[in-house]
C-alpha cells in the first residue's frame, strides 16, 4: 500500500478528529484591543468543513493551548462541545477526549501546525498540518494541506476525511439541488 493510500486508509477509521485553533483554524496572528480582549478571524470555509464532519457522524473536538472567549463563542456557534483551551499538553487532553468516548487513539486524529502538537500528532491514527506549519510539524503529517491556517486548510482535511469515508458526495448533495424542484 502507497503512503497515500495508508492515509486514506487512516482517515476511514476516524471517528474523532480534533483540531488546533491559533495556525490552523486561524492564520496564527494574536489580535488585541486596547482592552486587552483578544481577537481571531476564522474562516467560514474551516467552519463549513466541521459542522459536515459532524453531520456525517464525526466526533469534532479543540484542543487549544490558548485561552480566548472568540475560540468559545466560534465554537458554540458551530454546535462544538468538546471545546478544551488552555492545555499545556495536548496529547493528555486527547487520552482523556478518547477515554470519555470510548474511542482507541488509531480513530483520532489531530491537526496541528507547530511542534507544540507534534506529541498529539504522532499518537494519533490520523494526523494533518495546514501548508505554513512548521516544517517538522509538516514532516510527522500524515497529511499536509495545500491551503495554509486560516485559509481553507481544515476544510480540505475535513473533505478528504469525508471522501476518505465515501461521504464526500453524500454531504455536498444537499448544496447541488435546485430549490423547489
Amino acid at each position: 500500500m502507497n503512503l497515500a493510500n495508508d492515509t486514506k486508509a487512516q482517515a476511514k477509521r476516524l471517528k474523532l478528529m480534533a483540531f488546533d485553533v491559533d495556525g490552523v483554524l486561524t492564520d496564527g496572528a494574536l489580535y488585541y484591543t486596547d482592552e486587552g480582549i483578544e481577537i481571531k478571524a476564522f474562516n467560514t470555509l474551516d467552519g463549513h468543513g466541521l459542522k459536515m464532519l459532524q453531520q456525517s457522524g464525526i466526533a469534532v473536538a479543540i484542543i487549544t493551548g490558548r485561552k480566548a472567549r472568540c475560540v468559545e463563542l466560534r465554537m458554540q456557534n458551530l454546535g462544538i462541545d468538546l471545546l478544551y483551551q488552555g492545555c499545556e499538553n495536548k496529547w493528555e487532553t486527547m487520552q482523556t477526549l478518547l477515554t470519555k468516548l470510548g474511542l482507541d487513539a488509531d480513530e483520532a486524529g489531530y491537526m496541528g501546525d507547530d511542534v507544540v502538537d507534534l506529541p498529539v500528532m504522532n499518537a494519533c491514527g490520523f494526523s494533518a498540518a495546514p501548508a505554513d506549519a512548521h516544517a517538522l510539524t509538516k514532516r510527522h503529517a500524515r497529511m499536509v494541506a495545500s491551503k495554509t491556517g486560516g485559509h481553507g486548510a481544515a476544510r480540505e482535511v475535513c473533505e478528504f476525511i469525508l471522501d476518505a469515508k465515501d461521504q464526500l458526495e453524500t454531504a455536498l448533495a444537499p448544496y447541488l439541488r435546485v430549490p423547489g424542484r
